[in-house]
């Protein structure tokens, strides 16, 4: 399975998608690592860290995770708390508007494209944000 995602990064690469392809490849260097013994998280990879700096990216993938049913109940109410922090800040509404599409940047510089996760790996990184953006409120 590794080899074949590693392929299909190499040749979004080659074909010009560079950001996402970008993207993909440090995820399956992530997962790599985490396989080989690298401390990770129950997702079998390394989650962006969430803080004080990502209050808007974690906000948009709430909005993600609600819209596409991977959470329900009060991560709605979560996400409006941290968008009530965050109005008026650009570089945090453009980071909402990037979470909100799948993407969670992290405050450690890591992105985890949300879109090309399994359902049950999404669930589980929903549940990951939801929990950590939680205590940003």
């Amino acid at each position: 399975m590794h080899a074949r995602s590693t392929l299909i990064a190499l040749a979004l690469l080659a074909a010009g998608a560079s950001a996402e392809a970008n993207d993909l490849l440090d995820q399956l260097k992530e997962k790599a690592g985490a396989a080989a013994g690298s401390q990770g998280s129950n997702l079998g990879f390394k989650m962006p860290a969430i803080g004080s700096s990502t209050i808007g990216s974690a906000a948009g993938v709430l909005q993600y995770c609600v819209k596409n049913n991977y959470l329900g109940g009060d991560a709605a109410s979560v996400k409006d708390k941290l968008l009530a922090k965050i109005t008026g800040q650009k570089q945090q509404e453009k980071n909402f508007e990037s979470g909100a599409k799948g993407l969670l940047k992290g405050g450690d510089g890591k992105t985890l494209n949300m879109k090309i996760l399994s359902s049950k790996v999404k669930e589980k990184a929903c549940d990951y944000v939801l929990k950590n953006a939680t205590s940003l409120i």
